[in-house]
């Protein structure tokens, strides 16, 4: 399933470099992230890093995307035609 960023976003901005797939933006107050381009780090690395940086735990997974492993790297294959994978 695709990551959501909570309320409690202190809006440090670590987790936005950290994306590769570009899907974590600024808004307003918070930071957010795009479900349809969030593959939790599927087809980059084994790890969810905007979870393993963000200070305040506020990077959770969103309950109204879900999405099984096949499904985030079929996302992941959409958003990066042409390319390998570096995990599968």
């Amino acid at each position: 399933m695709a990551l959501k960023i909570t309320d409690e976003c202190i809006s440090c901005g670590a987790c936005e470099p950290e994306c590769e797939n570009m899907a974590i933006t600024e808004e307003e107050t918070i930071y957010v992230i795009d479900p349809t381009k969030c593959t939790e780090c599927v087809g980059f690395s084994e790890v969810k890093k905007c979870v393993d940086i963000c200070p305040v735990d506020c990077c959770v997974p969103d309950e109204d995307h879900v999405e099984s492993h096949d499904e985030l790297m079929e996302k992941w294959k959409h958003l990066h035609p042409g390319e390998e994978p570096k995990t599968s």
